[in-house]
């Protein structure tokens, strides 16, 4: 007769302690909840699980349910809680600023812009150093790809398969992942490009790229060389010499693709496409949404680990804690070009926005 093994381990999950208390839940019953979400709320909006979870307040690294029940966040509001759930120097800051001054646009001059614009650029190298304040990742790369068009003249924008870069009209077009894509229209002036992907891809073998994880595929590439890197270059040149024009007004690329799997390119592919792409007239775009604000680890923005420097950057998510906001950062030169009409955003980078951001910088 089979015996069945006891383990003299304990396999069930021990969360840390923690002292925090929350307060006790009185909005509606559950059931309530739920009924609403049927019938008020688009069902484009899933939720996860086949109990969706009904959160209830958060604390750190801690979030709790209707119940009170403890849950480590180790999604962090999809990679956009970047320093704890209600920090209380970020409370804090956002408390006063609220009781100050919630909003002005920014047609008049208040502190809050000013100081803040001051602290984000100079965590770029130049001459990346204007920044236009949005309120989502969407509404950045939507004026990314904007301001591309504008200062080069051109049109078509180059991006890679498996990216995402937002889910607006006109940012559906980079976006390259099919969940994503809806039976109409998009994507007009944007091509896709082979995706370097060293993992899954075609080409790729052992350290190839700088993870600890890496494909079994042994690698025959010399010091100093990656094979894998030539080849997706020469996919790369294949789609400019056949599917756009001479000049092009740009490429944009995650430094590490999220929503596709974590990609990591080869070492030195970014740097050779970015040549490749200032050749034909155009600008480098890096989204950094979700590898900006430390995100990679070992630098505060993704660009620096490939040793390149864009031309516009985009940032979201982490750049406020997860309150709504967002920005562009570029060379005077090029957001000169978007000064030749009105271009106005009534609450992208408003007293409350900017003072949560600088406090998130903090």
């Amino acid at each position: 007769r089979q015996q069945k093994w006891k383990s003299s381990v304990s396999t069930q999950a021990k969360m840390p302690p923690c002292d925090f208390v929350p307060e006790k839940y009185e909005s509606y019953p559950y059931e309530r909840m739920q009924k609403i979400r049927e019938q008020h709320i688009v069902p484009s909006l899933r939720t996860y699980y086949k109990k969706p979870l009904l959160l209830h307040q958060g604390h750190m690294q801690w979030l709790f349910d209707h119940e009170g029940r403890r849950y480590l966040d180790l999604f962090a509001g999809i990679v956009t809680v970047s320093v704890g759930h209600c920090h209380p120097k970020v409370t804090m800051a956002t408390q006063k600023q609220l009781a100050r001054l919630c909003h002005t646009t920014n047609i008049y001059m208040f502190p809050a812009i000013h100081e803040y614009a001051e602290k984000l650029t100079s965590l770029f190298p130049d001459p990346l150093k204007v920044i236009y304040l949005t309120n989502s990742g969407s509404e950045a790369n939507d004026l990314a790809m904007f301001m591309a068009r504008l200062h080069t003249r051109n049109f078509d924008i180059i991006c890679l398969r498996g990216g995402y870069h937002g889910g607006s009209p006109y940012t559906l077009g980079l976006t390259s992942l099919t969940p994503y894509k809806h039976g109409v229209a998009n994507g007009f002036g944007c091509t896709t490009t082979m995706l370097p992907d060293v993992f899954r891809g075609p080409w790729g073998g052992s350290h190839c790229r700088d993870s600890p994880v890496q494909t079994v595929r042994k690698c025959s590439c010399t010091e100093g060389a990656c094979l894998a890197k030539d080849e997706y270059i020469e996919q790369f040149k294949d789609t400019l010499n056949t599917s756009v024009p001479k000049t092009v007004a740009g490429f944009i690329a995650e430094p590490i693709q999220g929503v596709n799997g974590a990609v990591q390119y080869p070492r030195n592919f970014l740097k050779e496409a970015y040549q490749l792409i200032r050749e034909r007239g155009g600008l480098c775009i890096s989204d950094e949404v979700q590898t900006g604000f430390g995100r990679t680890g070992s630098h505060f923005w993704g660009f620096q680990t490939h040793g390149v420097v864009p031309d516009i950057v985009t940032l979201a998510k982490g750049i406020g804690n997860g309150f709504p906001m967002a920005a562009v950062v570029t060379t005077k030169e090029i957001a000169s070009s978007l000064a030749q009409n009105l271009h106005f955003n009534t609450f992208g980078g408003n007293p409350l926005a900017c003072v949560v951001g600088a406090a998130v910088l903090d």
